[in-house]
């Protein structure tokens, strides 16, 4: 019996009790709470629906509950039902109901803990966009993993997630990039406002060897010519890093796309058809202060340049005329000020402003014995992608990245993470994977086949522990989707491993020496293909590997 068939019970036996006692049925919640109880002797879930029902039905709540612990101690399933504290509930679950769960992680494979609680939605889910002026830095690595993360998250819920790269190629930081590869072409400093770092001469060195001639081109085709093929050449490396890295995107959109499709001049119009546009000091302003905002935008500056909101303006509503329903972006800590901004120009082209969803996610720092590493290799001033790949590798980049909310900072410590020691948590979590894997091929040798007949007879408490934590995998799923929150997968995967472990080691498997497989033997196999199927799918939405050998 899952959380989801014991909420589903609740509500059905609450709606009898209710009924039975001619009290009002609507004061049902929709939704019943449903949790396991941090002290194992209080039973195997608890509920709080007589405390929420109580005062709305006129009935005290330990009374109410009173009357559910009756009704509930008779349904199929339930082993015993008492009453706690003011109108709690506890629960203990038969072994049998709780085996269903095993069956059903063996049935779902793949697809277990999915659900369709997003279908409706159409998301475009907009992360990194870093500018293509060097490489991905460690912030926009932690958007690289958490953005790829999320975007699976909300798969499993049925919602359709385009990913989307905006591609900063517009503005005075490209034309920067431009000057600082002309400059270390000829063997000339970094200009003080430009990019300095041995990938800014790699670029240049690979430009020269395809436009040998572009020294002695005139100053104005020469800086559009480094800019040109150095765009390509640096946004070719990031795409390659973020392959390599695991994320890849469905969609890429270039900010210079904005002007030079008409896309801006189409915005503005919407805008003014609207009245949120206004003029004063020879500019275009942007009424965002009545919707939110902390001040007015200026939307084209008084040289009539369009300013960096206007491309925002553009590209928000290329989103929505595309077809979709939630436009979530995902910046960097630098970036609070957008949150009100972009909410605001939704509101101001006639949209909801719940239609954007703006997270922002906190710095990166590593550690290394202690220290603090600041510098990179190759990008000069910032720790980039590649060093942290480089550091600890994929998958450990990848989970320490997802594993703590992105509203908080992190401190990685590379000595930890690139350590196979169960100290380190995404080794602790694939250990178990690999051996889950271990155990199916050592019951494959010895003839013995998971077999879900029996599951009545998992009845010990390292068992009942296993099963109720596999129960809760399509809850967190949810949860961590409707709250964009990542990070709480790998949080249950290594409660689920721990879980693991401990069951491992309390309850024999495989027969021993010339012992006759037997029917509980062939049920926590089963129990335990379950565990291995549901540490392989939280490891795919991370998009990190479930290895068989380790």
């Amino acid at each position: 019996m899952t959380p989801a068939d014991l909420a589903a019970l609740l509500k059905a036996t609450a709606a009898a009790v209710l009924a039975e006692h001619s009290l009002d049925t609507s004061a049902l919640p929709d939704t019943i709470t449903v949790e396991r109880p941090r002290n194992p002797e209080h039973g195997d879930y608890a509920t709080n629906i007589a405390l929420q029902l109580g005062k709305k039905v006129g009935v005290n709540p330990r009374e109410l509950a009173g009357w559910l612990a009756a009704a509930l101690a008779d349904a199929d399933g339930i082993a015993a039902a008492e009453i706690a504290g003011p109108g709690f509930v506890n629960l203990r679950i038969e072994a049998s109901a709780q085996g269903v769960v095993v069956t059903n992680v063996l049935a779902a494979g793949a697809d277990y803990g999915h659900s369709t609680e997003l279908v409706d939605q159409v998301i475009n889910l907009e992360f990194v966009s870093a500018n293509p002026t060097g490489p991905i830095h460690i912030g926009g690595t932690r958007w690289a993993a958490v953005g790829d993360a999320l975007g699976r998250l909300l798969s499993t819920q049925g919602a359709a997630v385009t990913r989307e790269y905006y591609f900063n190629d517009h503005g005075a930081q490209i034309d920067r990039f431009a000057r600082s590869l002309v400059a270390a072409a000829k063997g000339e400093p970094a200009p003080e406002d430009g990019y300095a770092g041995s990938y800014i001469s790699d670029i240049a060195a690979a430009i020269v060897a395809q436009a040998p001639d572009v020294l002695s081109q005139p100053a104005e085709q020469q800086q559009e010519t480094f800019r040109s093929i150095g765009v390509d050449l640096m946004f070719a490396h990031i795409k390659k890093s973020l392959h390599e890295f695991g994320t890849d995107f469905d969609v890429y959109t270039h900010e210079d796309s904005m002007h030079t499709s008409g896309r801006v001049d189409q915005a503005i119009q919407r805008l003014r058809d609207n009245g949120a546009i206004y003029e004063k000091d020879g500019a275009t302003w942007l009424r965002t202060t009545e919707f939110g905002d902390d001040k007015d935008r200026v939307v084209i500056k008084s040289d009539g340049n369009p300013a960096y909101v206007a491309g925002d303006l553009a590209y928000y509503l290329d989103k929505r005329e595309r077809g979709f329903t939630l436009c979530i972006y995902m910046l960097g800590a630098d970036h609070h000020g957008y949150i009100a901004r972009l909410k605001a120009a939704a509101a101001a082209l006639g949209d909801d402003p719940a239609t954007v969803e703006v997270l922002i996610g906190q710095m990166v720092n590593l550690v290394r014995d202690g220290q603090p590493v600041r510098m990179s290799k190759r990008a000069g001033t910032v720790i980039t992608l590649d060093d942290l790949v480089d550091a600890i590798g994929v998958d450990a980049a990848r989970y320490v990245l997802i594993r703590s909310s992105v509203n908080s900072p992190i401190d990685i410590d590379l000595g930890l993470w690139a350590s196979a020691s169960n100290e380190n948590p995404v080794y602790y979590v694939q250990y178990a994977h690999a051996r889950l894997s271990a155990l199916a091929r050592s019951a494959a040798e010895l003839g013995l086949s998971a077999d879900t007949s029996h599951l009545d007879l998992l009845t010990h408490d390292r068992e009942a522990t296993l099963m109720r934590n596999l129960g809760e995998f399509g809850r967190i799923l949810k949860t961590a989707a409707t709250l964009r929150e990542p990070h709480r997968v790998c949080r249950y995967l290594e409660d689920l491993a721990g879980d693991y472990h401990r069951f491992y080691d309390s309850c024999r498997v495989l027969p021993q020496g010339d012992e006759d497989p037997s029917d509980l033997n062939a049920a926590r196999l089963a129990l335990c293909e379950a565990t291995r199927q549901t540490i392989a799918n939280g490891l795919a939405i991370l998009g990190v590997s479930a290895p068989e050998r380790m």
